[in-house]
């Protein structure tokens, strides 16, 4: 058993602190979306078992995101919650397309510094709300709402018995996670997220503390496929803009997310079409069933990896512990303490944020170290999705600053020809700056310019140039001798007279 499967004790322990992960972020997501909570499970177990089984990114782990929170109560607002279903299998089905035309590669070409923004963005917007979380209390919407109202939130629990029994208990739980890496090996091969859990309980079971567990009902009464009347609603042009809003996000997250989490491990890497099709798969298996949107979620990814996880069992596993206490044993997951879930995701989102990196690039690329930072603002301010937009918008417009460097230098020495050399990248971005420099020159000396220090001249360019050396060479001096760029490989030229 043990040779067939080698990583299965690791596979094993990971996949329980993911469930521990996913169970406030299941619930969380879908109250938030205006759905009840056991949809939100239905699509934690679909992520896990159906999309986990697939090919596609080894460690990363699907489930409902908040990133599509509004999107899913603005479409719920509308179009009720009967035709969710239908909006999520047609986006389902979408995505699967895409995946099968091979649009999933395209996602590859994302920068790291908008990667490590993406991570830190994230991790801010978690920690933030889920201090709320700790102390019992209801979190604001926005990102900088959830910021800006922790003052008032850590007064509001001052005064409060109930809320700082609540946070005693999230703080315990990062505590005993922190600490737990410093206990003997034999303790640490239980994962410490699962021991802060346990103790956590058993502390409110025992001291009687009055702090919110977790509560769902069955599963089998909120499942609901989509009717004749819900695809009717499909000949309404309205709908369409929804779905197809629901597969470009979706789709746009998970592979965002992919590349987060192969920069967290030294595994295989992502195969980003066969992904893009195991998130079709996922979501029209969602659809089916009148379940929310799937989307990989970064903080179940990161908290898989760190706990150890080698394969994709532990995300199949986390599904199957999803259905066995959601369908079978709902009473169980009602022992556990809130803040106690919400201490493990303030931890999985401190670890997202890359300090060491931030630091790094500092010091040696501010330009990329910039990009980082806007990207984390973004997302704390906006959401994921539009805050890696303007990260990589940054990226676009900074490489194209770059290839843009272009050098000028004119050597004149009182007597003969002035010399003109120009290196770099000559883009139209930076041909005014070439143009003014050039008719600066004397109009009566002989003048030659010198190309070959160019990697790269663009068509606006050259032309701009020659129409130049044309108008320069017209006044009566000696035609102006350019000399073309190496990679050319035409030697000099002489302006026509």
């Amino acid at each position: 058993m043990l040779s067939k499967f080698p990583y299965l004790r690791q596979d094993f322990l990971a996949s329980i602190v993911v469930f521990l992960v996913a169970v406030p972020l299941c619930v969380g997501v879908a109250v938030a979306s205006g759905v009840p909570a056991e949809l939100g499970l239905v699509t934690g177990i679909v992520g896990g078992i159906v999309t986990g089984l697939m090919p596609g990114s080894s460690l990363q782990v699907s489930g409902p995101a908040a990133g599509l929170t509004v999107l899913v109560f603005e479409a719920v607002s509308q179009f009720g919650v009967a035709a969710l279903g239908v909006i999520v299998l047609i986006a389902g089905l979408l995505q699967l397309a895409m995946g099968f035309f091979g649009i999933g590669r395209w996602f590859r070409a994302i920068s790291v510094s908008v990667v490590e923004g993406m991570l830190c963005g994230i991790g801010l917007v978690i920690i933030a709300g889920q201090i709320y979380a700790a102390a019992g209390l209801k979190a604001p919407d926005t990102g900088i709402g959830k910021i800006a109202g922790l003052p008032g939130a850590f007064a509001d629990a001052v005064a409060s018995t109930e809320a700082l029994a609540s946070l005693a208990i999230g703080a315990g739980t990062i505590a005993v996670i922190v600490l737990w890496k410093k206990m003997p090996k034999a303790v640490r091969s239980v994962p410490g997220a699962l021991a802060a859990v346990v103790l956590a309980t058993a502390a409110c079971l025992t001291l009687g503390l009055p702090v919110a567990t977790v509560q769902v009902e069955g599963l089998l009464g909120v499942i609901q496929p989509p009717g004749s009347e819900a695809l009717g609603a499909l000949a309404s042009p309205a709908i369409w803009g929804t779905i197809i809003a629901f597969a470009l996000i979706a789709s746009a997250e998970s592979l965002f997310s992919a590349a987060a989490v192969d920069r967290l491990h030294d595994g295989p890497r992502t195969e980003y079409n066969k992904e893009m099709i195991a998130q079709g798969a996922g979501n029209t298996v969602c659809g089916l069933l009148g379940a929310l949107p799937m989307t990989a979620v970064i903080v179940r990814s990161s908290a898989n990896v760190s706990a150890g996880a080698k394969t994709k069992a532990s995300r199949v596993l986390h599904g199957v512990w999803l259905l066995l206490f959601a369908a079978a044993m709902p009473w169980a997951l009602a022992l556990i303490p809130i803040p106690a879930l919400a201490g493990i995701l303030v931890h999985a989102g401190w670890k997202l944020i890359p300090f060491r990196q931030i630091a790094s690039l500092w010091r040696s690329h501010k330009g990329e170290a910039l990009i980082l930072v806007v990207t984390a603002v973004s997302i704390v301010a906006v959401n994921m999705f539009e805050g890696v937009l303007i990260g990589l918008a940054l990226s676009v417009v900074k490489t194209a600053w770059e290839a843009s460097h272009v050098k000028l230098e004119v050597i004149d020495k009182g007597a003969g020809p002035i010399q003109a050399y120009v290196s770099g990248n000559a883009t139209f971005l930076r041909l005014p700056k070439i143009l003014d420099s050039l008719e600066a020159l004397p109009q009566d000396r002989p003048v030659e310019l010198d190309l070959s220090g160019l990697h790269h001249l663009d068509h606006a360019c050259r032309t701009a140039l020659e129409n130049w050396a044309e108008r320069h060479s017209a006044v009566g001096t000696q035609p102006v001798k350019v000399t073309e760029p190496a990679p050319a490989g035409r030697g000099e030229k002489v302006a026509a007279a």
